[in-house]
């Protein structure tokens, strides 16, 4: 069978001319193929006028051709492996392949990497692939022949994770397992991020295993830290807590809803300081403890999952991001520092920043912005596609 072509309304390829990788259904004129596409097959694009404009992965939905190559050119393995080589190029310049005091780091960040729908993580020598797109879990195996070709014997174990990832409604059935390797090796296994450690388990842990997203911002808490009460919401493995602790903190507290999470925290805390009675874990509703917490604190983390999937629910998770910040700013003790975050690709940093403001006014205290985060450069953003900058950050002081 030919490859589908998707022509383009009049107009419609603007966004592509300037290399957007997402083409949009309402831009679709019509479909020319032998027979309906599946989704995940590759489709040519092509302008009303009929000339080629790309080549992607075509799916159901609003999104309808996630663009893999702008060039008329096949997408084969040697494709694949040119791909994945300059992805692991810049982590190279970024001095992260071969660091001994951080053994992991993300891969392949979707369309930051020009793979739109595709998250690869290193952890040692275990790479975890998650995909996003139907197209790119029907290609999972030139994806992994691809990271071999490139890492050779340093990758010994290759895990897809993409069961909670792919569309739900796609029907694939997806269940999670090694694409190579893993036999005998443990999917639980202590990994370096700056010196510190921590065990991540890539079969049961959110997304990968571990947020890597979050390393330089951790880092950041550690260098605010010495002398200070720490409250670290939604910790989840406790990141932000061994940071702070080894930041010399005089006490550390880590909370989340999931008594799952608050054992890795506390595992994780072991790992690097025994048993420390500087720490303590609470397993209970960090929005919930927030509302009467008092000015015990004066280091707050506020780091909690993505109140806003989609725009849909945009407004009511703005709402959300504001309560919570104007309770830890009514709160936190007077020169205390404010570390929130919002990983919602909706929002953007106008907005976030915007409502942080609103929850500031709400609590009626004196504010300095000390710090505007974002995602580290092996999480990047490609310059065509600004909805990559997920993740943002503030670091306040709150007089």
């Amino acid at each position: 069978m030919t490859r589908a072509k998707v022509y383009l309304r009049r107009g419609k390829e603007e966004s592509l001319l300037r290399r957007h990788p997402w083409i949009f259904s309402g831009a679709v004129e019509y479909i020319k193929a032998d027979e309906e596409p599946r989704e995940g097959d590759l489709v040519d694009v092509h302008t009303k006028q009929g000339d080629f404009i790309a080549r992607g992965h075509y799916q159901i939905g609003s999104i309808a051709v996630r663009v893999l190559t702008f060039e008329d050119e096949p997408v084969d393995a040697e494709w694949w492996r040119r791909r994945v080589a300059t992805a692991w190029d810049v982590r190279r310049l970024l001095g992260l392949t071969d660091d001994p005091k951080t053994t992991c780091y993300r891969l392949i960040h979707g369309e930051g990497d020009s793979l739109p729908g595709l998250v690869v993580d290193v952890y040692g020598s275990t790479a975890v692939v998650q995909c996003h797109s139907v197209g790119m879990f029907r290609s999972r195996q030139e994806i992994a022949a691809a990271i071999r070709a490139v890492y050779g014997d340093r990758i010994t174990a290759i895990y897809d994770k993409s069961s909670q990832t792919v569309p739900y409604k796609a029907g694939l059935n997806a269940v999670d397992g090694y694409l190579y390797g893993g036999r005998g090796e443990s999917a639980a296994q202590t990994v370096l991020e700056n010196g510190h450690r921590f065990q991540v388990n890539w079969e049961e842990g959110q997304k990968t295993g571990f947020f890597i997203d979050q390393r330089q911002n951790r880092e950041l808490v550690g260098h605010y830290a010495k002398g200070r009460t720490v409250l670290n919401t939604f910790c989840y493995t406790g990141g932000f807590s061994v940071y702070a602790m080894a930041g010399g903190a005089a006490e550390v507290v880590s909370v989340d809803s999931s008594e799952r999470a608050v054992a890795l925290a506390d595992e994780n805390m072991r790992l690097n300081f025994g048993d420390d009675v500087r720490h303590t874990s609470l397993a209970v509703d960090a929005v919930e403890y927030l509302k009467e917490i008092g000015p015990r604190y004066d280091l707050i983390i506020l780091d909690p999952p993505a109140f806003a999937k989609h725009h849909k629910v945009l407004g009511n998770a703005m709402q959300g991001y504001k309560r919570l910040n104007a309770r830890a700013l009514s709160q936190i003790k007077p020169g205390g520092i404010l570390f929130t975050f919002s990983c919602s690709q909706a929002v953007s940093k106008e907005l976030f920043r915007t409502t942080v403001f609103s929850a500031a006014a709400i609590a009626g205290r004196k504010v300095r912005i000390l710090h505007q985060l974002t995602q580290p450069a092996d999480h990047p953003i490609n310059i065509y596609h600004p909805e990559g900058e997920y993740l943002k950050g503030l670091v306040l002081y709150v007089e």
